[in-house]
Protein backbone atom coordinates (compact mmCIF):
# COMPACT_ATOMS: atom_id res chain seq x y z
CA UNK A 1 0.00 0.00 0.00
CA UNK A 2 3.09 2.50 0.47
CA UNK A 3 3.88 2.07 -3.03
CA UNK A 4 1.03 3.27 -4.35
CA UNK A 5 1.04 6.46 -2.03
CA UNK A 6 4.53 6.79 -3.53
CA UNK A 7 2.96 6.49 -7.03
CA UNK A 8 0.78 8.30 -6.55
CA UNK A 9 3.22 11.08 -5.46
CA UNK A 10 5.55 10.67 -8.48
CA UNK A 11 2.38 11.46 -10.79
CA UNK A 12 2.24 15.24 -8.89
CA UNK A 13 5.98 15.41 -9.27
CA UNK A 14 8.30 13.15 -11.03
CA UNK A 15 10.29 12.06 -8.01
CA UNK A 16 14.03 10.06 -7.90
CA UNK A 17 13.41 6.90 -7.08
CA UNK A 18 16.03 6.60 -4.43
CA UNK A 19 14.41 9.56 -2.81
CA UNK A 20 10.78 7.72 -2.68
CA UNK A 21 12.88 5.06 -1.10
CA UNK A 22 14.18 7.47 1.80
CA UNK A 23 10.15 8.55 2.28
CA UNK A 24 9.46 4.74 2.24
CA UNK A 25 11.54 4.16 5.02
CA UNK A 26 9.89 6.81 7.31
CA UNK A 27 6.25 6.19 6.18
CA UNK A 28 4.19 3.59 7.85
CA UNK A 29 0.55 2.45 6.80
CA UNK A 30 -2.13 2.66 9.28
CA UNK A 31 -6.05 2.85 9.36
CA UNK A 32 -8.47 5.08 11.09
CA UNK A 33 -12.08 3.67 12.18
CA UNK A 34 -15.09 6.50 11.64
CA UNK A 35 -15.04 8.93 14.38
CA UNK A 36 -11.75 8.60 15.02
CA UNK A 37 -9.40 11.25 14.92
CA UNK A 38 -5.95 11.86 13.15
CA UNK A 39 -5.34 15.09 15.48
CA UNK A 40 -7.51 16.83 17.91
CA UNK A 41 -7.50 20.55 18.58
CA UNK A 42 -5.51 21.77 20.94
CA UNK A 43 -2.68 18.77 20.49
CA UNK A 44 0.38 18.99 18.87
CA UNK A 45 1.64 17.00 16.13
CA UNK A 46 4.96 15.92 14.05
CA UNK A 47 3.29 13.98 11.43
CA UNK A 48 1.21 14.53 8.64
CA UNK A 49 -0.94 11.50 6.61
CA UNK A 50 -2.15 10.97 3.38
CA UNK A 51 -5.13 9.54 2.30
CA UNK A 52 -5.10 6.15 0.61
CA UNK A 53 -8.64 5.76 0.80
CA UNK A 54 -11.63 7.08 3.23
CA UNK A 55 -12.57 10.60 3.98
CA UNK A 56 -11.69 13.04 6.55
CA UNK A 57 -13.17 15.97 8.09
CA UNK A 58 -11.63 19.76 9.67
CA UNK A 59 -13.44 20.76 12.33
CA UNK A 60 -13.43 23.66 14.85
CA UNK A 61 -14.69 23.61 18.30
CA UNK A 62 -15.81 26.69 19.88
CA UNK A 63 -15.43 27.43 23.71
CA UNK A 64 -19.34 26.35 24.03
CA UNK A 65 -19.37 23.28 22.18
CA UNK A 66 -20.06 24.40 18.83
CA UNK A 67 -18.71 22.34 16.28
CA UNK A 68 -17.93 23.54 12.42
CA UNK A 69 -16.70 21.89 8.95
CA UNK A 70 -14.02 23.42 7.68
CA UNK A 71 -13.23 21.18 4.86
CA UNK A 72 -13.11 17.53 3.70
CA UNK A 73 -10.61 15.37 2.44
CA UNK A 74 -10.70 12.29 0.17
CA UNK A 75 -8.39 9.94 -1.21
CA UNK A 76 -4.70 11.74 -2.43
CA UNK A 77 -5.32 14.33 0.04
CA UNK A 78 -2.78 15.25 3.22
CA UNK A 79 -4.06 15.24 6.73
CA UNK A 80 -1.84 18.34 8.60
CA UNK A 81 -2.16 20.94 10.68
CA UNK A 82 0.50 22.39 8.58
CA UNK A 83 1.04 25.66 10.08
CA UNK A 84 0.70 24.21 13.90
CA UNK A 85 3.76 21.83 12.44
CA UNK A 86 5.44 24.94 11.46
CA UNK A 87 4.76 26.96 14.49
CA UNK A 88 5.58 24.47 16.91
CA UNK A 89 2.14 24.65 18.50
CA UNK A 90 -0.84 23.25 19.18
CA UNK A 91 -3.98 22.91 16.06
CA UNK A 92 -6.46 24.83 15.83
CA UNK A 93 -8.73 22.34 14.47
CA UNK A 94 -9.49 18.86 14.40
CA UNK A 95 -9.15 15.99 11.45
CA UNK A 96 -11.62 13.40 11.84
CA UNK A 97 -12.17 10.14 9.90
CA UNK A 98 -15.87 9.96 8.98
CA UNK A 99 -15.41 7.33 7.29
CA UNK A 100 -13.25 3.67 7.68
CA UNK A 101 -10.06 5.22 6.04
CA UNK A 102 -6.62 4.18 5.22
CA UNK A 103 -3.63 6.76 5.77
CA UNK A 104 0.35 6.83 5.08
CA UNK A 105 1.74 8.42 8.10
CA UNK A 106 5.25 10.88 7.52
CA UNK A 107 7.18 11.75 10.42
CA UNK A 108 7.31 15.47 9.33
CA UNK A 109 10.30 16.58 10.55
CA UNK A 110 12.36 13.13 8.99
CA UNK A 111 10.04 13.91 5.43
CA UNK A 112 11.98 17.64 5.92
CA UNK A 113 14.95 16.39 6.11
CA UNK A 114 15.10 15.09 2.82
CA UNK A 115 14.37 18.60 1.25
CA UNK A 116 17.84 19.48 1.82
CA UNK A 117 19.48 17.34 -0.72
CA UNK A 118 16.63 17.18 -3.17
CA UNK A 119 14.83 19.76 -4.94
CA UNK A 120 11.92 17.45 -5.95
CA UNK A 121 10.67 17.68 -2.55
CA UNK A 122 10.46 21.06 -2.49
CA UNK A 123 8.27 20.93 -5.95
CA UNK A 124 5.96 18.78 -4.51
CA UNK A 125 5.99 20.99 -1.25
CA UNK A 126 4.53 23.87 -3.88
CA UNK A 127 1.92 22.01 -5.61
CA UNK A 128 0.15 20.26 -2.59
CA UNK A 129 0.10 24.22 -0.74
CA UNK A 130 -0.76 25.94 -4.33
CA UNK A 131 -3.96 23.45 -4.34
CA UNK A 132 -4.88 24.05 -0.46
CA UNK A 133 -4.48 27.91 -1.19
CA UNK A 134 -6.72 27.98 -3.72
CA UNK A 135 -9.26 25.83 -2.59
CA UNK A 136 -8.68 28.00 1.17
CA UNK A 137 -9.59 30.85 -1.09
CA UNK A 138 -12.56 29.39 -2.70
CA UNK A 139 -14.17 27.78 0.33
CA UNK A 140 -13.71 31.77 1.22
CA UNK A 141 -15.14 33.60 -1.21
CA UNK A 142 -18.23 31.54 -0.74
CA UNK A 143 -18.97 33.01 2.61
CA UNK A 144 -18.11 36.47 1.83
CA UNK A 145 -20.17 36.25 -1.27
CA UNK A 146 -22.46 34.10 -1.59
CA UNK A 147 -25.87 32.84 0.68
CA UNK A 148 -26.30 29.30 2.24
CA UNK A 149 -28.19 28.22 -1.03
CA UNK A 150 -26.01 28.95 -3.13
CA UNK A 151 -22.86 27.84 -1.03
CA UNK A 152 -25.23 24.54 -0.94
CA UNK A 153 -25.81 24.65 -4.85
CA UNK A 154 -22.10 24.60 -5.27
CA UNK A 155 -21.36 21.72 -3.26
CA UNK A 156 -23.79 19.67 -5.02
CA UNK A 157 -22.12 20.76 -8.43
CA UNK A 158 -18.80 20.16 -6.52
CA UNK A 159 -19.07 17.29 -5.12
CA UNK A 160 -21.89 14.86 -6.37
CA UNK A 161 -20.66 12.01 -4.56
CA UNK A 162 -20.11 13.38 -1.14
CA UNK A 163 -24.07 14.42 -0.10
CA UNK A 164 -24.57 10.33 0.37
CA UNK A 165 -21.44 10.12 2.61
CA UNK A 166 -22.05 12.93 4.96
CA UNK A 167 -24.69 13.20 7.41
CA UNK A 168 -27.09 16.53 7.24
CA UNK A 169 -25.69 17.95 10.46
CA UNK A 170 -22.29 17.61 9.24
CA UNK A 171 -22.84 19.61 5.73
CA UNK A 172 -25.25 21.70 7.90
CA UNK A 173 -22.18 22.45 9.70
CA UNK A 174 -20.14 23.25 6.31
CA UNK A 175 -22.60 25.51 5.08
CA UNK A 176 -22.97 27.48 8.25
CA UNK A 177 -26.54 26.46 8.69
CA UNK A 178 -28.46 24.88 11.02
CA UNK A 179 -29.44 21.41 10.07
CA UNK A 180 -33.08 22.28 9.93
CA UNK A 181 -32.45 25.08 7.03
CA UNK A 182 -30.51 22.08 5.42
CA UNK A 183 -33.66 20.63 5.23
CA UNK A 184 -35.64 23.13 3.99
CA UNK A 185 -32.51 24.27 1.19
CA UNK A 186 -33.30 20.79 0.08
CA UNK A 187 -36.49 21.09 -0.40
CA UNK A 188 -36.43 24.05 -2.12
CA UNK A 189 -33.56 23.06 -4.91
CA UNK A 190 -35.27 20.18 -5.41
CA UNK A 191 -38.20 22.13 -6.49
Amino acid sequence: MIDIFLDRLNTIVPIPQVELDKLKNISTLSSIKKGEYFLRQGDKSSSLAFILSGLFRTTYLTENGKEFTKTFLLDNDFLISYSALLQNRESYFSIEALEDSSIVVIDYHKWKELFKDEISWNQLLVVVLEKVYCKKEAREREFLLHDAQTRYESFLREHPNLVKRIKQHILASYLGITPVALSNLKKRVKS
